[in-house]
């Protein structure tokens, strides 16, 4: 078994790798919620049809309400505080020897029997004496038991004291007693080692403030698994965002769970793979030429790959973010560079594979769906770019249109008709308009040629045609004349008109370098006379190569260049060969390679149109009369001969094309070459 022919082809295997890459991006960007994502606000109208929930949802309390019910809670929750007996002791111990120094006329014993006061009433931290004053709270709870068991004991605190207070309670009582004012010593004392005996119980304070907060974040109810969450148009209140919220929340919690999220990628990498396919096969079968085109294959893939991405982007970042995006120009910059079918698949492919982020998938479908077939049927052929300008505006158009038709269809009326919306399809189209940017950038990038590049090729003030018809006029005439066949001839068939109209305007251009070796230049003077057969053949033969390194110089496009190598083919100058066949001496082998063109034959349509009008258009300056039966034997003899000669094996022309091309010939001929009346001489004066 030959293995090699079991392995794939390098094109095959790039053409798999541009798939491969443009999915794997594509499912970088794409979201990974398998549900639609909303976007709303606070008191604004909930835009989108009617909501209902997938599952059994709690109605859970809004923000503004869970926050007013908690500051409630809080303002009036009693602190739970633990006393801390051993603190009085510790206190009067310290006091005890702090005035020990100071003990004259009893005043140690009797600051001493105030301090036993204020700890008898209570000394509460400096924080929690604020909290309750500032609240108005009048009691507090504290732990009355002992061990590790809590009974927990309402207690009055009305009379309790923070430590400025404790001080201010002895320094009056002391005064009021009539023993004077302290001195500064026991002043600084008392301020040293008067603490707090009641301090607060954070551990039982959280569990019962938690335990309170439970009514707060517990469900008011439960929405049921197929009831209205919001509706269309309606306010989205407090309550209504967080049931909103909720449902969000559910739904990711949902997906972060098992293996949906896992299956949920598989198939969102399916689904752009389809896509993809449904191309690739559309494009093997009806454009194998391009399919079999690995530059265009890049810029295919390229450029719908990083649409679609820019497009995921925009939806990522902006609520009307898809709506945006100009998906008309996919159509119109694949048509420039392609064909009319082929901008509508990929417009197809790009839409459908977009859907899968958009909000509503089936209203943007066919929304861009139909405006991109509106803008392609707009402008058939791009050659100027003020089509693009009617074009953005049979666009907008179609939007409004749309737009209106889908309002209608979900509402029944236009009682949510959005002038905001209005104004995101005019920034679209005029978005568009500016799409012939983005063709001379792919121009520049894939060395592609666009239909505006060819009609300003075409002009004949183009410096290079301007040169022709100076110093080879007679062949820029017969350029002029083959061009209007070619350019008749491939609008017959349906080949690219403007492609073979400028491919013929160039493809004699060699022959400006010697231009007096071509009979449509000569006046009277034949340099061939004095050369032999296979000079002059080189010499007719060099207006090829010529020309290719004459559109080398100039930079024109590899496509015009392919009309200059292509339009001889492989062909004889058949002259030539046969007068020197003619003077060969009995039994001499003339080489026929020396009277042969480079080639190569035609490889497309163009071309091949080209091949035949060249030689039809000079072949007929040689006719003696113009009759219809001499022009029909003209064209079918000299193009039945290239085509016996399988000078059109390389090309997708049929039979019955080349029949058409012969048609159209004969008609265009038959009007340029058509018999005048004579005009009567004037015979009375």
């Amino acid at each position: 078994m030959d293995t090699k022919r079991l392995m794939p082809s390098r094109l095959t295997v790039m053409r798999t790798l541009l798939a491969l890459a443009s999915v794997a991006l594509l499912l970088w960007l794409t979201p990974r919620a398998d549900h639609q994502s909303f976007s709303y606000e606070l008191n604004q109208p909930w835009k989108y049809p009617l909501l209902t929930a997938e599952f059994d949802m709690p109605i859970m309390r809004d923000s503004a309400s869970a926050r007013v019910m908690r500051d409630s809670i809080d303002a009036k929750f009693v602190p739970f505080v633990e006393r801390k007996a051993e603190v009085a002791e510790q206190v009067r111990a310290r006091l005890d020897k702090a005035l020990a120094e100071h003990d004259a006329a009893g005043e140690r014993q009797r600051v001493l029997a105030l301090v036993a006061a204020a700890y008898s009433r209570g000394i509460l931290t400096p924080e929690l004496y604020d909290r309750l004053h500032t609240r108005g709270l009048t009691t507090v709870r504290v732990n009355v038991s002992e061990g590790n068991d809590r009974d927990l004991a309402t207690v009055d605190a009305s009379r309790m004291l923070s430590p400025a207070k404790a001080f201010e309670m002895i320094d009056s009582a002391y005064q009021s007693a009539g023993w004077g004012r302290l001195d500064p010593p026991m002043v600084r004392a008392l301020n040293i080692c008067l603490l707090p005996n009641i301090i607060l119980d954070s551990i039982s304070d959280q569990k019962f403030r938690n335990q309170e907060n439970l009514s707060v974040n517990a469900a008011l109810g439960v929405i049921k698994k197929g009831q209205r969450i919001v509706d269309r148009g309606e306010i989205i209140t407090p309550q209504i965002f967080t049931n909103l919220n909720t449902y969000q929340e559910i739904l990711e919690r949902n997906q972060s769970t098992g293996n949906s999220r896992t299956y949920f990628l598989i198939a969102q990498a399916l689904y752009i793979l389809i896509c993809i396919t449904v191309l690739y096969l559309y494009l093997h079968l009806y454009r194998p030429a391009f399919f079999g085109s690995l530059r265009k294959m890049t810029f295919l893939m390229t450029f719908i790959t990083l649409f679609v991405a820019f497009s995921i982007e925009m939806f990522e970042f902006f609520p009307a973010g898809l709506y945006l995006v100009p998906f008309a120009s996919v159509p119109i910059v694949i048509m420039v560079f392609f064909d009319s079918r082929t901008a509508i698949f990929s417009l197809l492919t790009a839409v459908m594979v977009t859907a899968l982020v958009a909000t509503f998938p089936f209203q943007f479908i066919f929304m861009e769906m139909m405006v991109g077939l509106c803008a392609t049927f707009s402008i058939h052929q791009l050659t100027r770019r003020s089509q693009l300008l009617r074009t953005a505006l049979v666009t907008f158009a179609g939007y409004v249109v749309c737009y209106l038709t889908l309002t209608l269809l979900t509402e029944g009326n236009l009682h949510s008709f959005s002038w905001k919306i209005i104004g995101t399809f005019g920034i679209n189209c005029v978005v568009l308009s500016f799409a012939y940017i983005l063709i001379v950038v792919v121009e520049k990038i894939f060395g592609f040629t666009s239909s505006v590049t060819l009609v300003e090729l075409s002009d004949i003030n183009n410096p290079l045609l301007r040169r022709m018809a100076e110093v080879a006029p007679g062949t820029f005439q017969h350029s002029m004349q083959v061009s209007t066949l070619a350019a008749e001839a491939a609008r017959a068939i349906g080949a690219n008109t403007q492609l073979a109209r400028t491919g013929a305007l160039y493809h004699d251009i060699g022959k400006m370098e010697s231009p007096v070796f071509f009979t449509e230049n000569q006046h009277g003077v034949n340099p061939h006379a004095g050369l032999d057969p296979e000079t002059s053949a080189q010499k007719i033969i060099s207006h090829v190569t010529d020309g290719l390194a004459l559109a080398s110089r100039h930079k024109l496009p590899t496509v015009i260049r392919d009309f200059i190598s292509q339009h001889h083919g492989k062909g004889v100058t058949r002259y030539f060969y046969n007068t020197a066949v003619n003077n060969a001496p009995e039994g001499e082998e003339v080489d026929i390679s020396r009277f042969r063109y480079p080639g190569p034959n035609p490889q497309t349509k163009e071309t091949a149109i080209l091949m035949m009008a060249d030689a039809v258009e000079a072949a007929s300056r040689s006719l003696k009369e113009y009759t219809p039966e001499a022009i029909d034997g003209l064209v079918d003899r000299i193009i039945d001969t290239q085509s016996r000669e399988g000078l059109f094996k390389e090309s997708p022309i049929s039979y019955s094309d080349v029949e058409t091309v012969k048609n159209t010939f004969k008609k265009r001929l038959g009007t340029i070459y058509h018999s005048r009346i004579a005009y009567p001489e004037l015979k009375k004066h």
